[in-house]
Formats: C-alpha cells, structure tokens, sequence
C-alpha cells in the first residue's frame, strides 16, 4: 500500500502516537485507504475471507466510522500511519461493548507492516489509553481460535486468554469449527503490571 500521510493532519485529529505510529481520525475522503486495506485476501483471511466491495466501505464501513466518533467520544477506529515515512498501515481501534466499562480492542494491518511490532505496539497504547485516560474497568479482544499471530499479539499486548466460544455462521470460513477465543485484561492486572 502506498498511501502517505503528508503529516499535514492538525493535532486535534491525532488520537494517539506511539514510538513508531500515528493514529488519526478517519475522514469521508479516506475510503480509498480502506478499500485497499480490505482488497487484500491475506487481511481478511480470518475475517470475511474475501474483499469488502467498494460501495459497502463507502456506503456503510466508513460512515458508520465517522458517526461512532460523535456517539462514542474516545472511542472508534482509527487510520494508523508510520511516523517515519507517512504510509498508511492499516487502523487500530477501541469499539463499546455491551458491558459497561468495557471496550474492545482490534486492528487491521497492511501485509506489509507485518511483523515489525505494529500490532502489538498499537493495541498495547489502546489498552493503556483505555485505562489511563478513558476510565475502563476491562479490555477485550477475540478471534478465531486458528489465527494464531494474532492470538500471539494479544498475548505480547498484555492480554491474557479466557476461553473458547462457538458462535453460529451461515457461511463460516475454514477453520469455524475449531471457535473463537477471547482474550482480556482488567484494571487491577494491568495497574499490577504498570507497576512492576
């Protein structure tokens, strides 16, 4: 993906920087960015499985992204770039739950930046971001269980595993039947650690 950032971006939009990353609101001209993300079968594998079609980024993905800015506040998906050369990544996010004080923390990365830290970096900033200055009592995450770097990554991201589930698809991908896994971290666990 070659899509920079020209870091024009105003502070205000900047969610978050880590070491190596910048996360930033995403705009209604940035669905470009998402098609190509999702255009990937590599990147969706453990997801849908195909690419998202166009028109469903630019009629439902992304306008759903940019109204959960104004009904969540600190909360949503946001585009992630590298610091040092402005290239999109792909985005990270924090999304409600139906659990009061609990957020769910997810990414979506370009191939091309995996392997070099990006995702474990990014969801580590969230859950301390969640804690720190968003008040949450609890972070989770989940995925099939078969995807076993991103199990690796919430692992490394400080999360720890709590159980495998089985949920229903009409037309599930390879790999369905062996379930989801949740992973979590709750306050107490994460102040012990920020501590240590």
């Amino acid at each position: 993906m070659n899509t920079r950032w020209d870091g024009t971006i105003r502070r205000v939009d900047t969610y978050l920087e880590t070491g190596r990353l910048v996360l930033r609101r995403f705009t209604a001209g940035d669905a470009e960015l998402l098609v190509e993300l999702d255009s990937d079968a590599d990147v969706m594998r453990y997801l849908t499985g195909e690419p998202t079609p166009r028109a469903e980024i630019e009629q439902k993905v992304l306008p759903e992204i940019l109204a959960q800015y104004g009904t969540h506040p600190g909360l949503g998906t946001f585009a992630a770039h590298e610091k040092s050369s402005g290239r999109f990544v792909g985005w990270f996010g924090l999304q409600p739950t139906g659990e009061a004080g609990t957020v769910d923390v997810g990414y979506r990365l370009d191939r091309s930046a995996w392997g070099q830290g990006y995702a474990t970096e990014g969801t580590r900033a969230l859950i301390d971001l969640a804690f720190r200055e968003l008040g949450m009592a609890k972070v989770v995450a989940d995925t099939m269980a078969v995807n076993t770097k991103s199990r690796r990554v919430m692992v490394k991201a400080g999360l720890r595993f709590v159980r495998v589930f089985h949920v229903h698809f009409d037309d599930p991908l390879p790999g369905t039947e062996y379930g989801e896994v949740e992973y979590a971290i709750d306050r107490e666990t994460w102040e012990a650690g920020a501590r240590a």
